[in-house]
């Protein structure tokens, strides 16, 4: 089990030391080497004792190995243990297990009271196991390091608590009276770190810890990213980037399964805790495409990221999915085109607020824009955004006309002003002469400015078109509406 194989143990030397936690050494100091192989144990302390001693290491004998798998987690059986740096090397491994045996015991913290004990003890156990894994004078075999990640995964693999108000979930999110905050994170936060902490080792033999960190590990972590508590979301999203960077076995299917998270999100729930976090992953994986992109990452930006746009939540995680969308943009710009489209066919009709984030996103997207691309587009592009610059929500307008201060666009516009021109011009002239707003009225005359300078023979032209289809003929016009009569003074 532990020093049956020297090479082995040599291989899986495990936490490297850290800069922010140091575990404090008693007694005199033991070369790493010698602080972590025991020899292979053959007793395992299943007797309880008094709390308010500690137990005997001479005392601990069985015929059998102590594992998880044979032990149950019994809360009238935490005790107090020596520390593990206080006990000769051939009872480390024993030792070792029994903690990891302790911290499996799962406690009702809606009770502060109830065992409060042996919980601080598990508590105080967690954070001496975080501080010898971080400390990288611990060199686990793979019995340790099998039983570490049980022990993990059995506190942090539980059913989480039904959402309260599932109509109205993201309602007030941002209000800290709302936001739940697990009871049980003092020890789960312990847990986390512990995990952490063996996944970002230098020392670790993936080859070993991939058994054990598998595809069911992955699975269920991915399901806990909809827990309510945002700062177990953030452990996962640490931990989770950390294992898709180390274990390149696995990348393919954490892809795909965050792809069937996100079909389950927009297709049939529309709610889910995590979609921002797992975003966040996905903005430094696809940051990290390689170049020509692969088909399956163009499906994904089609099937998934794209449809994002469509729940009334999107404001969650909007600027989590805007990065992703502006990474693809960024990788190769001739995906603009699909990209525009897609925000054109899930463009809000009645949210002002949602409409508000979509001209966000569209000015990224066309700041990495090319003329060509630009060219497939712009019709049905301005045709939106006329109603947008015509929008009575103030806002809605103020955003759209932004665009044109905005220099890489302004050029995509003035290359082609002839094609765009008369698609915006009355959505232009519509709020000279009769929006609400004084701020959206001057921002309107400034863009009617720069088409005038970019080529006011075609301006002129295009007023007399307008007038002629909205109009008549000018023999018509001195009889018109204030708008008929305004707009024949702008032709001469």
């Amino acid at each position: 089990m532990f020093s049956s194989s020297s090479s082995l143990s040599s291989r899986i030397s495990l936490f490297p030391q850290s800069n922010t936690m140091q575990i404090i050494k008693r007694g005199k100091k033991s070369s790493k080497g010698e602080a972590v192989e025991p020899p292979i144990p053959t007793s395992v302390p299943n007797a309880p004792v008094d709390h308010a001693s500690r137990i005997s290491t001479s005392a601990v004998t069985s015929s059998h190995p102590v594992t998880l798998a044979n032990a149950t987690p019994d809360p009238s059986m935490i005790e107090v243990l020596p520390l593990l740096k206080e006990v000769a090397l051939s009872e480390r491994h024993v030792l070792f297990i029994r903690k990891l045996q302790i911290c499996c015991v799962q406690f009702d913290f809606s009770d502060t009271v109830k065992c409060a004990r042996q919980k601080e003890i598990k508590r105080q156990t967690l954070t001496e196991l975080v501080d010898l894994v971080q400390s990288g004078s611990c060199k686990m075999n793979e019995i340790m390091q099998e039983e570490l990640v049980r022990m993990i995964s059995t506190n942090i693999f539980r059913c989480l608590p039904p959402a309260s108000h599932e109509n109205t979930w993201l309602e007030g999110i941002d209000e800290e009276d709302d936001m739940y905050l697990d009871p049980s994170w003092p020890h789960l936060q312990l847990v986390y770190e512990l995990l952490l902490r063996y996944v970002i080792s230098s020392e670790m033999d993936t080859k070993v810890a991939k058994r054990y960190l598998d595809h069911s590990f992955v699975l269920k972590m991915l399901d806990l990213f909809d827990a309510k508590d945002p700062r177990e979301r953030e452990y996962l999203k640490t931990i989770l980037h950390r294992i898709y960077g180390k274990f390149m076995v696995h990348r393919p299917f954490i892809r795909n399964e965050i792809n069937n998270v996100f079909y389950r999100f927009i297709f049939e729930t529309e709610r889910h805790n995590g979609i921002g976090e797992l975003l966040e992953i996905l903005g430094s994986v696809i940051n990290g495409f390689a170049l020509p992109m692969k088909e399956e990452h163009k499906l994904f930006l089609v099937r998934a990221l794209i449809p994002l746009h469509k729940p009334k939540c999107v404001s969650a995680y909007h600027h989590q999915l805007t990065y992703c969308i502006a990474q693809f943009v960024e990788k190769d710009y001739r995906l603009a085109d699909i990209i525009i489209r897609g925000l054109l066919k899930y463009w809000p009709l009645t949210d002002c607020g949602k409409e508000v984030l979509f001209l966000n996103e569209l000015e990224e997207v066309l700041e990495n824009t090319q003329p060509a691309e630009f060219q497939r587009c712009l019709v049905p592009l301005f045709k939106k955004l006329g109603r947008s610059v015509n929008s009575p929500h103030f806002q809605v307008a103020e955003r759209a006309l932004f665009l044109w201060n905005n220099e890489h666009i302004v050029d995509l516009i003035a290359q082609n002003r002839r094609a765009i021109l008369p698609i915006i011009f009355e959505p232009l002239e519509r709020n000279m002469y009769g929006h609400w707003n004084q701020a959206v009225h001057g921002l309107t005359s400034n863009v009617r400015r720069m088409f005038l300078e970019m080529d006011s023979e075609f301006l002129r032209s295009v007023k007399r078109n307008t007038m002629k289809e909205q109009w008549g003929p000018p023999a018509s016009w001195s009889s018109a509406s204030l708008l008929g009569r305004n707009w024949k003074k702008l032709l001469h």
